[in-house]
């Protein structure tokens, strides 16, 4: 049987065109699968007993099992989900002072083979359908609502849960999404577009395109189809070295798409869209937080509204790369500060449970612990 979950709300209009019913009913559905998170037809009361029984004759409405669940004592939680043919993906919550953000996985394992990131270890398995992807954040909100609902119960003074930074405030469950969990996005680009149009719909999960974040190797065709994406979602460009020859040692992806390719989709991207793109680099002691990087990203990234976010390595087991003592990426950070726009460092979250960047390998991190 079809997964009812699986259908846009576009689809939705043709079924009910199939079926018979009134055009508004597709919102309807849409909605009751969306933002109320129905698992049931008999839920969707405001169809008649007739149509609800239609719906279970042809349809089932399946959802992400979850097979375990991990908190770190920063508050992040990591989710592994089984899907409904045995693969296993896992996602991320990151509660925030300021905001609440889900990491999602758009493939099952990975096929670019970072140097860096746990998840290239898998291979690749296949890739998520849309509704796969933003189902993800669909479970994660529905799990945070029950831990908040929990709290709500709790005596007055009782310790507060570390999911949150402080008192209960009407703050939205989920408030971010990022495509940053596993596999690469554009090498699922129709799946992952689809995710992110039918998170933003204010029929569903209402996630502002402007909270949305999509994070690529780089994949210059994809990027520059992106740009042309009617929807003002952000973009983030997973870059790592400032020269070919360390970033095809980091990433192989670099082989077939190399920065002379890369760069100029990226400054296409920002001149259509408007917007500064986010550069994330991944800093391996001695590899690539070089004297010499800084003066070769200050060239690359010349002209280009960006944000340089500097991710200190997250170590995984099996992995003999190292992350650079604070006290160097701190002086990493204020050597490039007056030469590009915008210099951060990410300080990563959940790294006790493998949830932080480049960590998630679903079924390998099991019973396994960081060096």
């Amino acid at each position: 049987m079809l997964d009812l979950r699986s259908f846009t709300l576009a689809q939705f209009a043709e079924l009910c065109s199939r079926l018979d019913w009134e055009p508004y009913r597709a919102k309807q559905v849409y909605s009751w699968l969306w933002q109320k998170g129905a698992t049931d037809m008999d839920a969707m009361t405001n169809l008649s007993k007739e149509k609800r029984n239609q719906l279970k004759q042809e349809f089932t409405i399946a959802e992400l099992k979850t097979e375990k669940t991990a908190r770190d004592k920063d508050g992040t939680v990591k989710f592994t989900w089984r899907l409904s043919d045995g693969e296993i993906v896992e996602s991320v919550f990151i509660p925030e002072s300021d905001r609440r953000t889900v990491c999602v996985s758009t493939q099952v394992g990975c096929s670019l083979g970072c140097e860096f990131c746990y998840t290239g270890r898998m291979g690749f398995r296949r890739n998520l359908a849309w509704h796969e992807i933003a189902g993800q954040v669909l479970e994660v909100r529905k799990r945070i609502q029950g831990i908040e609902e929990s709290r709500n119960q709790e005596a007055v003074g009782s310790e507060l849960d570390p999911l949150t930074t402080g008192p209960l405030d009407p703050s939205p469950l989920v408030s971010n999404v990022v495509f940053m969990g596993m596999g690469e996005p554009f090498l699922n680009y129709d799946a992952t577009i689809e995710a992110v149009t039918q998170l933003n719909s204010d029929l569903g999960l209402n996630i502002g395109a402007r909270k949305i974040t999509v994070s690529t190797a780089g994949i210059p065709d994809a990027i520059r189809k992106y740009a042309r994406f009617p929807l003002q979602s952000r973009l983030a460009v997973s870059l790592n070295a400032s020269d070919n020859e360390t970033r095809d040692q980091l990433m192989p992806i670099n082989q077939r798409h190399p920065l002379e390719e890369l760069i100029p989709a990226v400054r296409e991207f920002t001149k259509l869209k408007g917007k500064r793109v986010t550069f994330e680099y991944v800093l391996i002691d001695g590899v690539n937080n070089r004297k010499q990087d800084v003066a070769q990203l200050s060239r690359l990234l010349e002209g280009i509204p960006c944000k340089l976010n500097l991710i200190p390595f997250n170590p995984f087991p099996d992995s003999d790369l190292k992350p650079p003592p604070p006290q160097e990426v701190e002086r990493f950070k204020l050597a490039l500060f007056p030469l590009l726009p915008a210099v951060t460092v990410r300080r990563s979250r959940g790294t006790n449970i493998l949830a932080a960047c480049g960590q998630l390998a679903g079924p390998m991190s099991e019973s396994r612990n960081c060096p």
